[in-house]
């Protein structure tokens, strides 16, 4: 069987999103999904997002993979994605959406050719939990550790720790290595589910901006650096309404054999 598969990328964090309505999609085993998203044996991902019918009156609902081939929480950059995606596959056509995810409807809007909006769920609690580390829950689960310098950090084996500490069992939690200097933001992630650093994160960015802005009493916008580009966050005061924008970029399409071989 082979089905039509495009690829995105929002600052780095990179899917493959699948168009479900307009072909029958198989139910995927892990171990499928995980070669898709394999670097040298597949495609290369950190995820595989599927759009599908909502079962209500949204636009449509995502349904998001990890690269480890299992469901996943919600993705801030996928949703990005998913979103530039549905509009160039005549999903949606105004510029504004609404659709569902793992952790509920999401709302989003398109900037221009490449920016795209996207309403977060409302933050969580926001907690110290040591003098430098910090946890909340952006539709994913996100450990904020505020160091003095991203850049010299052994990303993978500190975020490995953090990830596997038995108190965040047996889920886990994603990590962020975060700077600041007031509204401007450095983040390094380690995501789980990937099981290694990704060039940016979007729950995660989101994430290190409320902490930022617990720690300096602030709201609005954060203007957010990760190793794959920028991303912008804008707070509400009652941290009720959080959006997520930056860029979400085509990357390239092709088709592939799910009895085997891989065609382009």
């Amino acid at each position: 069987m082979t089905i039509t598969f495009h690829k995105y990328h929002g600052t780095g964090n990179d899917f493959i999103v699948i168009n479900g309505f307009e072909q029958v999609i198989p139910e995927l085993q892990p171990a499928q999904i995980a070669r898709m998203c394999d670097r040298h044996l597949g495609i290369g991902a950190d995820g595989l997002i599927i759009l599908r019918p909502d079962k209500g009156l949204l636009d449509f609902g995502m349904d998001y993979f990890n690269a480890d081939g299992h469901p996943g929480s919600m993705c801030g950059n996928g949703g990005r994605c998913a979103v530039q995606f549905a509009r160039a596959e005549g999903i949606f056509h105004s510029v504004k959406t609404r659709f569902s995810a793992f952790d509920g409807e999401h709302w989003a809007q398109v900037r221009d050719q490449e920016q795209i909006s996207l309403g977060m769920a409302p933050a969580g609690n926001i907690s110290p939990i040591s003098d430098k580390d910090w946890f909340t829950d952006t539709g994913s689960p996100h450990v904020v550790r505020l160091v003095s310098n991203p850049d010299k950090i052994d990303v993978f084996a500190e975020g490995r720790k953090i990830r596997q500490a038995e108190v965040f069992s047996p889920g886990g939690t994603n990590v962020n290595f975060v700077s600041f200097r007031n509204r401007d933001i450095y983040v390094r992630t380690y995501e789980r589910g990937v099981e290694n650093e990704t060039l940016s994160c979007g729950t995660g960015v989101v994430a290190s901006a409320l902490v930022v802005g617990k720690i300096l009493s602030l709201t609005g916008g954060f203007k957010i650096k990760t190793r794959g580009g920028n991303l912008e966050v804008n707070l509400s005061p009652d941290l009720h309404d959080i959006t997520l924008t930056g860029p979400a970029i085509k990357v390239f399409e092709g088709e592939l054999d799910l009895n085997g071989g891989w065609a382009s």
